[in-house]
């Protein structure tokens, strides 16, 4: 069992962040700070399937689990991913249980689903028992779903009982556009049915997780919610904010 599993499975809190630029060493860098999971993600990047295997090798080499973002709703982008055996993966911008049901069924061999097979790096390159993949470590990946889009959540009492799905990660941005009061995250269209999804998620015993902000009043106001796991910041704003905080040290003293 995978790392990331154990906590999801034991109710433990997960702490992580994102990674959107292409070295392999912000992979690392994450892991000696201490988070406990690294989001690298593909949908909103120029990240190529090389970029997110020389992470995953990063990733595994800081001894911090990976998951990964996958881009909307592609098949061929999502079975080279699966093959590269990442702790979990994420599906964006779903938008009703039909497109989970899709989604899900792209990731398991017959019988339960349609995926091809062709395991690479998942079986070490052959070092690992294929049958034993295909019958068992196959399921360890976490499968995730993103809620940022109010079908979803119109549909989430059937998708909380869709098997394999492992949790749901809220995108407040996109779904403050989806209820019609866009980058609003904190208004109450978008926090109410935030509150109404939990609810249901939690009635169904699902874990639960959200991406959004680093600011200090945008985390603890997002920790008030009953989540089990919560991503923050990311690669390009640490650099830029860091940065912008040095050089206005440089002028206050040079």
């Amino acid at each position: 069992m995978n790392s990331l599993r154990y906590k999801l499975e034991n109710k433990e809190r997960i702490k992580g962040t994102l990674v959107s630029l292409t070295d392999p060493c912000l992979c690392e860098v994450m892991g000696k700070i201490g988070y406990d999971c690294v989001w690298i993600d593909m949908e909103h990047t120029y990240m190529s399937e090389k970029d997110v295997l020389c992470h995953l090798n990063a990733a595994r080499s800081g001894g911090i689990p990976a998951i990964v973002r996958l881009p909307q709703d592609d098949l061929t982008v999502t079975k080279k991913v699966l093959e590269m055996g990442p702790d979990g993966i994420i599906f964006p911008m779903v938008k009703s249980a039909e497109d989970v049901k899709r989604l899900i069924d792209m990731t398991l061999y017959p019988p339960h689903g349609s995926r091809g097979f062709g395991p690479i790096r998942a079986i070490g390159y052959g070092a690992e028992d294929v049958i034993e993949y295909v019958e068992k470590k196959n399921f360890d990946m976490l499968r995730f779903v993103q809620i940022e889009n109010i079908g979803a959540i119109d549909d989430l009492e059937e998708i909380a009982k869709i098997p394999f799905v492992d949790g749901f990660i809220f995108g407040p941005n996109d779904l403050s556009g989806s209820v019609g009061d866009f980058m609003n995250v904190f208004g109450e269209k978008t926090i109410s049915q935030i509150e109404k999804a939990v609810k249901i998620l939690k009635k169904h015993g699902k874990y639960i997780g959200l991406a959004g902000g680093m600011a200090d009043s945008d985390i603890k106001k997002w920790s008030e919610f009953d989540l089990d796991m919560l991503f923050a910041g990311a690669d390009w704003c640490f650099v830029y904010n860091c940065g912008k905080n040095i050089l206005e040290t440089i002028k206050k003293y040079f």
